[in-house]
């Protein structure tokens, strides 16, 4: 069966549906040009044949009629339409597919029937038909073969431009989570500093009652009668002292080649502090994936313990911390 496709190629370089069909089945459907090939060389062939079955249709006609006289067949025969003719360029065309094909590319209109009959090719004019027809398979070709390039460049190009902005985002995405980290810790400094003024201050306040309190006491010895020995000084109530608050913690870090980091982290940074430093810092040349684990006590840390500040998880006032791989 032939392809549509090609059909319609040949019909649009002039030739007829029927010889287009013939040719393909002639020419076992190899394709265009060889139908194109055999058109051109028996294009002649298809037309008189397809007269001879029409001559053979009027006669049967005829015979089984038998009701016209011998002079008014020949006649009729005589003015039977043998091809369309343009009246604005004079050109002669056998099919009604051909009269369309031409008023479509040219854009003429006015066309009538005419007793002429459409000469065959010349062999030069089949050569030049050829030609021609293989130029315009040849631009054909070439144009489908630009437009495929095209395509290919504009596909590569959104794909850069993907790539880029994938990038991009990625590149954003961590930028913000580094912003994150820096402005926690910077706030945490800021607690951790405040801590410190207000014990300072504490502290400074109580020397000041101590001093007070002492001072009263030896004025009030002064005062008392030589006589009178003086009574033995009552120590002051120790007061019990708070445990210590440990503002920073002390961490070495094992990496996987043996190595080690040492750093000093503020006791209420978080343990996601410690894996953006491990990441800038590392150089063991393992880029996987990590956890982060103590051996006294004997504990590995999980990504819910990432946003929880060092001294909740136990590691002040030191502590050694130990990569493994996920």
């Amino acid at each position: 069966m032939s392809s549509s496709a090609d059909v319609q190629m040949l019909i649009e370089m002039g030739f007829t549906k029927d010889k287009a069909e013939k040719a393909l089945s002639v020419t076992g459907n190899q394709g265009v040009e060889p139908a194109m090939e055999w058109l051109l060389a028996h294009g002649d062939e298809v037309s008189v044949s397809n007269s001879a079955e029409s001559g053979d249709q009027s006669s049967s006609n005829a015979q089984v009629g038998n009701t016209s006289s011998a002079p008014e067949i020949e006649s009729a025969a005589e003015q039977v339409a043998k091809s369309l003719k343009c009246n604005e360029c004079g050109k002669l065309f056998a099919t009604q597919l051909e009269v369309e094909f031409h008023a479509t590319k040219s854009g003429h209109s006015d066309f009538s029937e005419s007793t002429e009959e459409k000469r065959p090719l010349t062999e030069e004019e089949k050569a030049e038909q050829l030609r021609k027809l293989e130029e315009k398979m040849k631009q054909k070709r070439r144009e489908r073969e630009e437009q495929e390039k095209q395509e290919a460049i504009e596909r590569e190009r959104n794909r850069i431009r993907s790539g880029k902005e994938m990038a991009a985002a990625k590149k954003k995405l961590e930028d913000e989570e580094i912003k994150k980290i820096v402005e926690q810790r910077k706030r945490e400094k800021e607690e951790d500093r405040l801590a410190k003024e207000r014990v300072r201050q504490q502290i400074e306040q109580d020397k000041l009652e101590r001093k007070k309190k002492f001072e009263g006491a030896a004025a009030d010895t002064k005062a008392a009668p030589a006589a009178v020995a003086p009574a033995p000084a009552i120590p002051a109530a120790v007061t019990p002292q708070p445990a210590k608050d440990y503002s920073q913690t002390r961490l070495q870090i094992r990496l996987t080649n043996g190595t080690a980091l040492t750093h000093t982290f503020g006791s209420k940074e978080q343990l996601a502090a410690v894996r953006l430093f491990i990441h800038l810092n590392r150089k063991d040349g393992n880029t996987r994936e990590f956890s982060l684990m103590t051996n006294f006590p004997k504990k590995v840390f999980t990504e819910e313990d990432y946003d929880k500040p060092l001294d909740v998880l136990g590691l002040v006032p030191s502590a050694v911390l130990i990569l493994t791989n996920k």
